[in-house]
Parts: C-alpha cells; sequence; structure tokens
C-alpha cells in the first residue's frame, strides 16, 4: 500500500513550504505550514477509504488525524528534507532509514487501538516522529533504536519537542525491551522476516502488535496480531507494505 499512494506535493507547494521553512519569521510560517498539514490530513482521509480491510471501517479514527495535525512533522526530518515533509511518501532520514509515509503513521497508529492511559512499544526511533504521533494518545511510549546515531538525534528532539512521556533507548529491537514490558501495544516500524517471540511474550493480555513481515526489499504485508486475554494469538494480513528491513545487532 505504501508503493501504491505515494504522491507528492506539487513542486510549486514544495518550493513554497521550503522558503517559509527557511525564514526567519514564524508568524509568517504559520499558515502555509498549518495548510500543508490539512493536505496531508486530507490524503490520509482519501487513503483511508481503501483500506477497510486493515481498519475494518473506511476511515482513520479522528483522534489520531487531530494529533497528526498537530505533530511538526517537519522538525522529524533533516533540513535539506523540511520542503517536502508533508509529501505522501517516506522520506530519508539519513542510516538507510526513512520516516515513513503519512498515511502508514496514521494507519499503523489507528490499527494499534490505544487509549490514554496505555504503555505503548515502538520498535525502530527513527527520527521519532511515529513515537511523537503515539505519545500524545498513549501515557506512556517505550521507542528503541539499533542504530546510536538515530537513537541519540531522536532522543534529543523529543526532548526538544516537550515530550516527557517518551522514554527512549539504543538497541537491538528484535528483543524488545523486557525491564518496562509488559506493553498494552507494539507498533514495528521495520519489516521482519517473521513476528520475533520476545515481542509477542511482552505483549499484554488483550494487547495488539501492529508489525510489517516479509522479506527485505520484497513482497510485505501489514500484519495485526492480537493476544486475549488468555493468552492465545490471533494474527491478520492486512495491506501489501514496503518498509526497510528490521536491524539486528551483529
Amino acid at each position: 500500500m505504501q508503493q501504491h499512494v505515494e504522491r507528492t506535493l506539487s513542486t510549486l507547494a514544495a518550493c513554497a513550504l521550503a522558503a517559509v521553512l527557511g525564514a526567519g519569521s514564524p508568524a509568517m510560517a504559520q499558515e502555509p505550514v498549518a495548510a500543508a498539514r490539512q493536505k496531508m490530513i486530507q490524503r490520509i482521509e482519501l487513503h483511508a477509504r481503501d483500506a477497510t480491510e486493515a481498519l475494518g471501517r473506511n476511515h482513520i479514527d479522528p483522534e489520531v488525524l487531530e494529533v497528526m495535525s498537530a505533530v511538526p512533522r517537519e522538525e522529524f526530518v533533516p533540513e535539506d528534507q523540511r520542503a517536502y515533509a508533508y509529501d505522501d511518501r517516506p522520506l530519508p532520514i539519513g542510516y538507510g532509514q526513512t520516516i515513513s509515509q503519512p498515511f502508514i503513521v496514521a494507519l499503523m497508529s489507528d490499527m494499534a487501538a490505544v487509549g490514554p492511559q496505555d504503555v505503548v512499544l515502538e520498535v525502530g526511533t527513527g527520527s521519532g516522529y511515529q513515537a511523537a504521533v503515539l505519545a500524545r494518545l498513549v501515557r506512556e511510549v517505550h521507542t528503541i533504536e539499533i542504530i546510536p546515531e538515530l537513537a541519540a538525534s531522536a532522543k534529543e528532539r523529543l526532548r526538544r519537542q516537550g515530550f516527557a512521556n517518551v522514554e527512549s533507548y539504543q538497541g537491538d529491537g528484535y528483543y524488545g525491551l523486557e525491564e518496562a514490558a509488559p506493553f498494552d501495544a507494539i507498533v514495528v516500524t521495520a519489516a521482519a522476516g517473521q513476528v520475533p517471540p520476545p515481542l509477542v511474550a511482552q505483549l499484554k493480555p488483550g494487547g495488539r502488535m501492529v508489525i510489517p513481515v516479509g522479506r527485505a526489499f520484497a513482497l510485505q504485508h501489514l500484519m495485526l496480531v492480537e493476544k486475549d486475554q488468555g493468552g492465545a494469538l490471533r494474527t491478520r494480513q492486512t495491506l501489501p507494505v514496503s518498509f526497510v528491513p528490521l536491524t539486528r545487532a551483529p
């Protein structure tokens, strides 16, 4: 799905946004950035109409959309990508990694079905954007990133943006974060060959995991893993997606 729905802002809009984001006056920047965010939300809503298989309905939870209209995505991309922050596609963030397409962030956040008292694990912090979105929906987010440079920069970025309910870690996310488990939901932002057993073990009864599963740079599907109150698992394969592979420690 990520491959099929990627489109970009017009060249004119991207150039205008670039000029504004590079300008020194916040007052001048406010209106064009707000407009770009609104266009992003409108595109997410359009894509959601084709995602009933994943969502069970034809729309994204309005609370998720409200959060995404408020989180400054331009703060979570490199300086040279700021002009494209609200494009309908993933963007490079360095070290062979990407920030996910806005629709995919919205979709995974919705599928996780989190609530205000939940504790969530994110595997694959990247630039910190998905963690920032989740942080406005839940009580606490624990996010782990294997690439030291990305882990450090995301931790500082999230601190600077005021996300006090996000705890950042550097390490191999395949093994989860046992010291903070169990989790009400787990969101994995890189493709695994299979659902990692340690993550299943750290999911609370009644919890949900959203994870892309498939071979690196080949066909992948977004999977929903649900654990019932008795500990039994139910998995559901939903949309085709394209994610960078889940990096493992040597």
